[in-house]
């Protein structure tokens, strides 16, 4: 599928159409390395090979789960690489059902610190950090939006933050948590 010396023409493809729905860089990188793999593993050499995309992709879908043993959300993340290459770059619809063995979800009950704990982690932080480390917890930030928040951003009168380019680009309010001893 790619020239010697020349860069792909399909992944130029596929990474002009994340860039232009606002993908990040990360799911970009993610989704040209599993169209990649998905082009080796049928020894793809045109477009022509693309052809036939449910069964294709069917197969490849059970290789990883079955012979890679991966994660079902390593297998769904495949998936929606190689759905994005069809419907989005290559405009062919998948009419049929893709019907893959599932990786074995793994269930994973979360770590839930109690008050005190929570309390006597944020004493060993200092200044600034200690903020941060407040604000991570208290109001639900994720550590880039907290480290971007400028004084505007935070109104204490209506007890909320703004969250300006958050996950996905998207700008969204949440509450300021108020300090309790």
């Amino acid at each position: 599928m790619e020239s010697q010396g020349q860069t792909p023409r399909l992944l130029e493809q596929v990474r002009s159409a994340m860039r232009l729905h606002h993908y990040s860089l990360l799911t970009e990188r993610s989704y040209v390395d599993w169209i990649k793999r998905y082009v080796h593993f049928h020894q793809m050499k045109n477009r022509e090979d693309l052809a036939d995309g449910e069964r294709k992709i069917e197969a490849y879908l059970t290789d990883l789960a079955v012979q890679g043993k991966v994660s079902a959300s390593t297998q769904n993340q495949a998936m929606n690489a190689l759905v994005f290459l069809y419907k989005r770059v290559l405009q062919v619809p998948l009419g049929g059902a893709i019907k893959a063995v599932r990786a074995e979800g793994k269930v994973n009950l979360p770590v839930v610190l109690s008050r005190p704990e929570v309390a006597k982690v944020i004493s060993l932080v200092e200044g600034v950090g200690q903020l941060v480390v407040q604000l991570l917890y208290g109001s639900g930030l994720r550590i880039m939006e907290s480290v971007r928040l400028r004084i505007k951003d935070v109104d204490l009168q209506m007890k909320q933050v703004t969250v300006r380019s958050g996950k996905g680009e998207k700008d969204r309010f949440t509450t300021l948590a108020e300090k309790r001893h």
